[in-house]
């Protein structure tokens, strides 16, 4: 499981946490997240394209506690990290986190390599070859 970095600046939203550590974005989910309106969605999309920029970047998400998302959510997560990503990592441990996972990516195959962890070091050591 990721844990939140210490001495640089962490970002929050509605669902979880990112950061940015040596050019790779990292994403801790919140346990008991609930999502918020679309509005709210939109306004935690808008701060995340200003502080990213145009910018493609490889991506570490801890996926732990992922939930299940409605199919108008994921169309839309799919089209927003296509124009986001370069590459993407997830952990996870959870059986939930990782059914998720396959299913979003089996409903929406990226564009991008996209990999799954079970502990972070891994995680990061593949990533590092798309940075």
């Amino acid at each position: 499981m990721i844990t939140l970095p210490q001495g640089i600046p962490v970002h929050e939203s509605s669902t979880g946490y990112w950061w940015i550590k040596d050019d790779i974005l990292y994403s801790l989910g919140k346990k008991d997240a609930v999502r918020g309106t679309k509005e709210e969605e939109e306004a935690d999309l808008k701060k995340f394209k200003e502080i990213i920029g145009d910018r493609k970047m490889c991506m570490i998400l801890d996926i732990t506690y992922a939930k299940p998302s409605k199919r108008e959510e994921r169309d839309r997560a799919a089209e927003e990290l296509q124009k986001m990503v370069k590459a993407m990592a997830m952990v996870t441990t959870s059986p939930l986190g990782r059914m998720v996972a396959n299913l979003f990516f089996g409903l929406k195959p990226p564009t991008y390599p996209v990999k799954m962890f079970s502990n972070l070091p891994d995680a990061e050591e593949w990533i590092r070859q798309y940075r």
